[in-house]
């Protein structure tokens, strides 16, 4: 829902917005930001941020919200991308309560909620998990 216009029309109204978008979004999007990078990056990266900056963000709605709250008593200006609402519903179900039991079930033997992918589709979630662990490191 994120797209290269919402860019354009904003920086029209703003031009010294920094743009900042999750690498889920659409890729021509990424292309157009000026920043890419996880939802670690995306926090870290406003937060460092110099005092009364604007920055336009494609990621998930209550991230937006989120910093915009954080960090609007530093003079800085935090807008969600797209004009209409994406927020990440699978986030709301990941709880303490959740994790705790899903790790205690695993001290058991037993595996819940196990997620499995066509191995075209495993290889290449493995080569991306390890080139973030050798570069975490």
């Amino acid at each position: 829902m994120f797209k290269p216009e919402h860019i354009d029309q904003f920086k029209t109204q703003y031009p010294d917005t920094f743009v900042i978008a999750h690498p889920e979004a659409p890729f021509d999007v990424c292309q157009k930001s000026d920043f890419v990078g996880s939802t670690e990056y995306i926090i870290k990266t406003i937060a460092e941020a110099e005092h009364n900056t604007r920055w336009l963000v494609a990621t998930e709605l209550n991230l937006v919200n989120r910093l915009h709250q954080q960090f609007s008593h530093q003079g800085k200006s935090v807008h969600f991308m797209a004009p209409t609402i994406s927020m990440c519903s699978t986030m709301f179900r990941t709880d303490p309560p959740a994790l705790l039991r899903i790790l205690e079930s695993l001290v058991e033997g037993e595996v819940v909620n196990r997620i499995q992918v066509p191995e075209k589709e495993a290889v290449q979630a493995r080569a991306a998990l390890q080139r973030m662990f050798d570069i975490s490191v």
